[in-house]
């Protein structure tokens, strides 16, 4: 299968975190909203992320963060980020 890496904000309650989703190139849940609604999925794993807590305080920059879905605000493609 092919595979493309998204760049997306994630917010929960506590942080924004930027980083790279890897979904397949083309078919099924190749859409954004497909990957983020499938119901086996637990958890979503971001690479090359940057994690900034939305109270204030310094980022970090885990090569690989895990987030638990229920823990999930808002997911945005980067590139639909306001300037």
């Amino acid at each position: 299968m092919d595979l493309r890496r998204e760049q997306v904000v994630v917010e929960t309650d506590r942080q924004r975190i930027e980083g790279s989703l890897t979904l397949p190139t083309e078919g099924y849940r190749s859409r954004l909203s497909d990957f983020l609604n499938a119901r086996d999925r637990e958890f979503l794993t971001l690479q090359d992320a940057t994690v900034t807590p939305l109270e204030g305080g310094e980022s970090a920059k885990p090569a690989v963060i895990m987030v638990a879905r229920r823990h999930v605000r808002v997911v945005t493609p980067l590139d639909d980020q306001p300037e």
